[in-house]
């Protein structure tokens, strides 16, 4: 069997993400479900509507995250400046790639170095909680954020991904207490830790666990959007270890239950909804179920191939598409929004 190495494995999933379809078949986020009740007289301005918020004490522009996707290698370096210009342009969140090559590849650090390209947005570091496992610790988690110069830690738990990769890391025991020991150990630095799911949402039970080991925030990441079960189907290399990603297509739960999934756990819990948003529309419908920013990567990868110009336009969309939402729902603001109505 061909050696993988951690930079190959992210090109491959930067070139599958973009070229096969790693959708699901059946399931959906749910978010087609939910329609909100239109508003005829608003009575508002649509210039004067306002999206500014706040997370995790930082300040956004609008409540949106660029998720997690990339970093370590040469292309995932251009990617990442793209995507981290546009977030301090517009004024946005952006959660940073798995960094745990940069705790194997002192030469990978580069590709994370944001700071300079985003002086002042919200940046997210980010690891595989499963590496708790396998010889990483807190002081690593430290050394991440250091590297990112980053406002918060995404752990990120990804376990039938790594369940199918044939390179990947299975032993998932324990890791609530380790989860508890890194939050409990960045706490006293002052960094937040943000518990994310990479397609395949959060159970009550699992929610609740997180919250109990001291989780700052859950990115839900419910599915409906990339099925990484699909992504690492065509990174198989036998026949076997396709067949096998390919039989869990349409596993997970939807972002929609896994928004209610966390909300039930504590209600006082930040959430950011991922999992299959691709505009202001889902997003806004993902704020008034109890989320507070939304999180999309496939637009956003496809157009920071491009350019920091085109990832600035995607966001504008976004933006747009938010507001406009906004505007015929009568709500002026995200505090207004969260509490718009919602038909089923």
């Amino acid at each position: 069997m061909t050696k993988v190495t951690t930079g190959s494995r992210k090109d491959d999933h930067i070139r599958i993400n973009l070229e096969e379809n790693v959708g699901f078949n059946t399931v959906t986020t749910g978010l087609e479900k939910i329609r909100f009740e239109h508003r005829a007289l608003p009575e508002l301005d649509l210039e004067a509507i306002d999206l500014s918020t706040e997370f995790l004490g930082k300040p956004l522009g609008a409540p949106i995250l660029i998720s997690s996707m990339t970093g370590g290698t040469a292309h995932a370096k251009d990617i990442n400046r793209n995507l981290a210009l546009a977030a301090e342009e517009m004024q946005i969140a952006m959660g940073l790639g798995s960094m745990r090559i940069v705790l194997e590849e002192e030469s990978s650090v580069e590709t994370f170095a944001l700071r300079k390209y985003a002086p002042t947005a919200l940046l997210f570091a980010n690891l595989g909680a499963v590496q708790l496992n396998y010889g990483y610790n807190a002081v690593d988690c430290m050394r991440l954020i250091e590297v990112a110069e980053a406002d918060a830690l995404i752990l990120h738990f990804n376990v039938l991904q790594e369940a199918v990769q044939p390179e990947g890391d299975t032993n998932f025991s324990d890791l609530i207490r380790k989860t508890e020991a890194v939050c409990t150990e960045l706490r006293k630095h002052g960094i937040p830790v943000i518990a994310k799911e990479v397609g395949w949402g959060f159970s009550a039970q699992d929610a609740r666990n997180l919250v109990n080991a001291g989780i700052s925030a859950i990115d839900v990441a419910g599915a409906g959007g990339t099925s990484w079960s699909q992504v690492e189907m065509y990174r198989a290399q036998t026949e076997l270890q396709r067949n096998i990603a390919a039989t869990f297509v349409d596993w997970g739960i939807s972002t929609t239950e896994a928004i209610a999934n966390v909300q039930a756990a504590d209600p006082t819990l930040p959430i950011i909804a991922s999992g299959g948003l691709r505009n202001g529309l889902d997003i806004a419908k993902t704020i008034a179920l109890g989320a507070n920013i939304g999180g999309m990567a496939g637009p956003f990868l496809r157009a920071a191939i491009d350019s920091a110009d085109a990832v600035n336009d995607v966001i504008w969309q976004t933006i747009r598409e938010l507001q406009i939402t906004m505007l015929c729902t009568g709500c002026a603001d995200l505090d207004q929004l969260a509490r718009a109505t919602l038909v089923r």
